[in-house]
């Protein structure tokens, strides 16, 4: 079995950062989606695709994964730069504002 360790990023639609902070195992698929003729669903035979274990540290996910005979990839995230503003929110409102306010 192979699978996969990351940290996942955060979505589209989040402007915080949580559910980013745990560690993902997730299985890679041991066999081919199928559709079905009939109702043109996808469905697989590979029930471990449906398996994503979260752990709160990387050496937690790398040692669950050595004691159950996993073979793992430990994929590393990407540091992220934080978008602070000079003033932040506030400066929106700011009453000595230097251009015309207008929407």
């Amino acid at each position: 079995m192979r699978a996969r360790i990351y940290q996942p990023a955060k979505t589209a639609m989040q402007s915080g950062t949580a559910k980013t902070r745990q560690w993902v195992l997730d299985y890679t698929p041991s066999s081919a989606r199928a559709v079905d003729p009939l109702m043109g669903w996808t469905s697989s035979s590979d029930t471990q695709s449906q398996v994503r274990l979260r752990f709160d540290s990387k050496d937690a996910a790398i040692d669950y994964a050595k004691a159950h005979g996993i073979d793992a990839v430990v994929t590393e995230p990407k540091p992220r730069k934080p978008n602070l503003r000079a003033r932040g929110y506030g400066e929106n409102f700011a009453t000595d504002r230097r251009g015309a306010w207008t929407h």
